[in-house]
């Protein structure tokens, strides 16, 4: 119950300033406009709005987008940087390079993706992935780092290979870490996922967004940051409910 005490203190404060009229309609619509958008948004058929029964197309659209850009970030992010918490020479070779880029501020990337690949899925992906990146690498890296060197010669007296180390020592000690930049990953990658459909792509809830701003369409604006949230918060759930399944040190961590 604690957990829903902000958001209903929210929800009160916005339905007693919107009855009130404290806050022009367009700037800021009745809570009770935003749920009959909803409403059409997910459950309506065409005809009965400018975005009514888009949903699920959209959240197929964002899902793909999202889930092929963190996934490439967790592909290259976790093995690289774990690779640099323990090989000095892997760390120096680019650490620097990848400390700088991080200090890029993402729309920075933005023009060059679209003249790299064109507006539509490639440049997404390519947002999502190269912000996603940065903090899974540098939780791996410091999740690598902080694994005390007596664990290793701890396992060597006990016939614990240097290939065999990486699964029973190195990755189950760095798992907090790993969980912690995966979750902020996908955190990121929900953000960044609405800077690329912000580029003209037909679908996707980003796109939905930008589309109900052109238009004037505050209730919708409204629905999209909501239900983003919400996907949000479901992804990093089953994010965390895999990692448990997969990985016995993630249970005990979890």
């Amino acid at each position: 119950m604690l957990a829903l005490l902000l958001p209903l203190t929210a929800l009160t404060l916005w339905f007693a300033v919107s009855t009130v009229g404290l806050v022009p309609v367009y700037l800021l619509p009745h809570p009770l406009m935003v749920w009959d958008a909803g409403l059409r948004y997910i459950f309506g058929s065409s005809g009965q709005g400018a975005y009514a029964g888009r949903f699920l197309g959209d959240l197929a659209a964002s899902l793909t987008r999202v889930l092929l850009g963190f996934s490439l970030a967790a592909v290259l992010g976790i093995p690289l940087g774990i690779l640099s918490g323990r090989l000095a020479l892997v760390n120096r070779l680019f650490s620097s390079a990848i400390n700088g880029l991080r200090a890029v501020p993402g729309i920075c990337w933005l023009p060059l993706a679209m003249i790299w690949f064109g507006i539509g899925i490639k440049t997404t992906v390519f947002l999502v992935a190269i912000a996603a990146f940065f903090p899974i690498y540098q939780n791996a890296l410091t999740g690598a780092r902080l694994v005390a060197p007596i664990y290793y010669q701890a396992g060597a007296m006990l016939g614990v290979s240097r290939v065999r180390g990486i699964f029973a020592i190195l990755l189950p000690m760095a798992m907090p870490n790993i969980i912690t930049g995966l979750r902020l990953g996908m955190g990121i990658s929900w953000a960044y996922l609405v800077l690329g459909e912000l580029t003209g792509v037909p679908n996707g809830l980003g796109a939905v967004i930008m589309d109900a701003r052109m238009l004037g369409q505050t209730e919708i604006i409204l629905v999209g940051i909501i239900l983003i949230a919400m996907i949000g918060r479901i992804c990093d759930r089953l994010l965390v409910f895999l990692m448990r399944l997969c990985f016995k040190s993630a249970r005990r961590q979890l």
